[in-house]
């Protein structure tokens, strides 16, 4: 029965029966390689050709050994935990909140190109406020939900379809009580034709003219991005001029004067947060106005205003 020898330098098998004290020569010392030579501990002996290394006979003599000699010990890897830095988030202090009695200052304001267009072909002005009772052409028919202006005798021949009811705007939708048609888009409200045809009414009588206030109450929305609150109020052909909108730090007043008739919405609000009036500013178009409020402090608005009495 032949096994191999473990003694380095020797690798021949042999019969344990015949296995003398002189049967193995091999190194006892061990293989060493430094830059190009390679070469024994024992006996010095060493070659820049590795053939040649292995080659090199053994310089002591010995039993052969089945004892395959242990595996040099690999140098264990220190892992170092991963050093997990805590990060917070800067801790937000508010700022304490302005009194509401700061003088209120106008904010900026830009007029759109379709707006002025408008406002000049209709001859709407502070100019002239005395009401004459001809009807001056573009004067737009009274009636509710009836686009049609006039532009001379030829337009009381122009069908009129108007809404004989009145509008509506509960929990997001907008419609006409005389024919419920509904929607959440409050242009595609505005752009309902009318159910009912009717005759042209270019003039409100003077029974429902006379010692009515002229305040309407406009439908405004309002939303928010991260740095600013922008308030969309939708009076139809708006008279910069004749409109005033001030604010301070916490408070906003609204006065905007629209239409041929030039009926007013008047509003004041208690703003939930802080602004910056610096960076506010107003926007006429041609069928609402947007006042967009820069906000002071990096926080979340959970509504517009606060009741007075807060």
């Amino acid at each position: 029965m032949s096994v191999l020898c473990y003694n380095r330098g020797c690798g021949q098998t042999y019969d344990p029966k015949e296995n003398a004290e002189t049967s193995c020569t091999h190194h006892p010392g061990m293989p060493f390689f430094h830059e190009t030579y390679k070469g024994w501990t024992c006996c010095n002996k060493k070659s820049t050709d590795f053939t040649e290394f292995l080659n090199i006979k053994g310089c002591s003599v010995a039993k052969h050994s089945n004892d395959k000699p242990p595996e040099p010990e690999k140098p264990q890897e220190i892992i170092e935990a991963p050093v997990v830095e805590e990060i917070r988030a800067p801790v937000y202090v508010p700022k304490e909140r302005p009194s509401s009695d700061e003088p209120l200052i106008a904010l900026p304001q830009s007029v759109n190109n379709g707006l002025a267009k408008t406002l000049e072909s209709l001859s709407i002005s502070a100019k002239g406020d005395e009401e004459e009772e001809t009807i001056k052409p573009g004067t737009s028919c009274k009636n509710k939900g009836c686009k049609t202006s006039y532009l001379g005798p030829q337009s009381n021949a122009l069908r009129c379809l108007h809404h004989e009811g009145a509008p509506i705007f509960h929990e997001g939708l907008k419609y006409w009580t005389c024919c419920q048609r509904k929607t959440t888009d409050f242009d595609a409200f505005l752009d309902q034709a009318g159910c009912i045809e009717g005759k042209h009414m270019w003039l409100k009588p003077k029974s429902e003219t006379e010692n009515v206030d002229k305040a309407k109450s406009c439908r405004f929305d309002w939303h928010q991005t991260g740095s600013h609150v922008c308030l969309a109020i939708y009076s139809k052909v708006p008279i910069p001029e004749l409109s005033h909108i001030t604010a301070n730090q916490v408070k906003l007043n609204v006065s905007i004067i629209f239409g041929v008739e030039r009926q007013e919405f008047a509003s004041d609000f208690k703003l939930f947060g802080v602004i910056d009036l610096k960076q506010s500013k107003v926007s006429f178009l041609g069928s609402k106005v947007e006042i967009s409020l820069k906000k002071a402090e990096p926080v979340n608005w959970l509504k517009l205003s606060l009741p007075e009495d807060d």
